[in-house]
């Protein structure tokens, strides 16, 4: 190497852990105490969809069993749809895959999973825009819409990650995400939301959305049932307390980010561009976005996004076995549905960690590896504990909000020329 590698400490950052224990419990006290006229809507026998989204939310199948549960109890017959636009490879199939590698099956829900891209249009906006609907919900008695409310990857305004945007994209399937996604180059999402919401409201017999918080360690901190006519005023506070308590990396500024994994499974972009700071831009943080990143390294796909390498094209680097693992079909869909399709760029990329990293630190523009500013971590859903090189050991130590857990130490190299796991 021209440059050497640094040294690296490790750090746990102190976070506001709350979480709820029960979540089974918290879940039906909150449908059944909360909102006991909606319920009280359900007539034996009728139909209840329950959509179900792509992203990885904390225990998603004792959630989803909660509902289901909940709609049984009052005589209802509940089936899950999924609600996530183009995942899965905008297949029937592929869309029951997805839900099934959270647990969440027709065995372990004991109701039917319908899964279909058939829509309806149920209007179209004063732009143009067809509002397309899952023809399973649109013909349900009732719908109950289940998300996680976050921050969003690239959307910025009072909807972002959350009920409103499944409403929207997720039960819109491949044809309304696509739409969507069109017109999001000519409008604001909130712009959208402010007549297509409207319109899947009157149209759609949805009867009450289950949202939930997570905190910064990816588990669920909140669980809130609301009633549809409450949806569009309560999910913008709901997206505050998302902000307050979302995962942050410790420092402001780094030459090179490593980032282990990524996947659909930690966020809808790959990785959240919330934490390595490129929300508006793939490459670089806006003037008032932090973190400010020069480089980003990612050294391999989560078992769980099947291929699904979208957001690969946000970082400079990769190693080259996550272009081997790449369902290359599958990733161009999902970017191109979203219109964006530079996520799914593949960036350069060599065999081994030892040859990624002799190239970032050299263009780090750093003369000696102790000035070298780096920040490895497993993924951006779990940054309670980062590897830090020494460049930040100094002010790490004047933090109160950081626990120095290990002093710096060269990192491990295996026989292969790649890195010895570090989470």
């Amino acid at each position: 190497m021209t440059v050497e590698f640094p040294r690296f400490f490790r750090v746990k950052q102190r976070f506001d852990d709350t979480k709820i224990e029960d979540l089974d419990r918290a879940t039906r006290q909150t449908i059944d105490v909360s909102l006991p006229m909606q319920l009280h809507r359900i007539q034996k026998g009728q139909s209840v969809a329950i959509a179900i989204g792509s992203r990885g939310i904390s225990r998603l199948a004792i959630l989803a069993k909660s509902v289901v549960e909940s709609v049984k109890k009052c005589g209802g017959v509940p089936f899950i749809i999924p609600a996530m636009g183009s995942h899965g490879g905008a297949s029937d199939e592929g869309q029951s895959a997805v839900l099934a590698s959270y647990g969440v099956t027709p065995e372990a829900m004991h109701c039917e999973i319908r899964s279909s891209m058939s829509t309806e249009i149920v209007g179209t906006t004063s732009g143009g825009v067809a509002v397309h609907v899952d023809a399973h919900a649109l013909n349900a008695d009732h719908v109950i819409i289940v998300n996680r409310v976050k921050p969003h990857t690239r959307i910025s305004g009072p909807y972002e990650s959350g009920l409103v945007k499944m409403m929207l994209i997720g039960l819109g399937k491949h044809s309304g995400a696509a739409e969507y996604h069109r017109a999001m180059t000519r409008q604001t999402f909130e712009e959208l939301v402010s007549e297509a919401a409207p319109m899947i409201l009157s149209r759609v017999p949805i009867l009450l959305g289950v949202a939930v918080v997570e905190n910064a360690f990816d588990e669920i901190a909140h669980v809130e049932a609301i009633d549809a006519d409450q949806i569009l005023n309560r999910e913008p506070e709901l997206l505050e307390l998302a902000k307050r308590k979302m995962p942050r990396l410790p420092f402001d500024s780094a030459d090179l980010v490593i980032i282990d994994r990524i996947g659909k499974n930690i966020s809808g972009s790959g990785l959240d561009t919330n934490v390595v700071g490129r929300k508006f831009n793939d490459k670089i943080a806006g003037t008032n976005e932090w973190p400010k990143v020069q480089q980003i390294y990612v050294r391999g796909l989560t078992p769980e996004t099947k291929g699904n390498a979208a957001g690969i094209g946000i970082a400079e680097y990769c190693r080259s076995r996550v272009v081997s693992e790449m369902d290359g079909e599958v990733t161009r869909i999902n970017c191109l549905t979203a219109l964006h399709v530079t996520a799914a760029a593949i960036p350069v990329h060599w065999e081994t960690d030892r040859e990624v990293l002799r190239i970032a630190c050299d263009q780090s523009g750093r003369s000696v590896a102790q000035e070298i500013r780096c920040l490895w971590i497993a993924d951006t859903l779990h940054v309670g504990e980062v590897l830090c090189s020494e460049a930040y050991l100094d002010e790490a130590k004047t933090r109160r909000d950081l626990e120095i857990i290990s002093e710096p130490a060269a990192v491990r190299w295996l026989a292969d020329g790649n890195l010895e796991e570090a989470f």
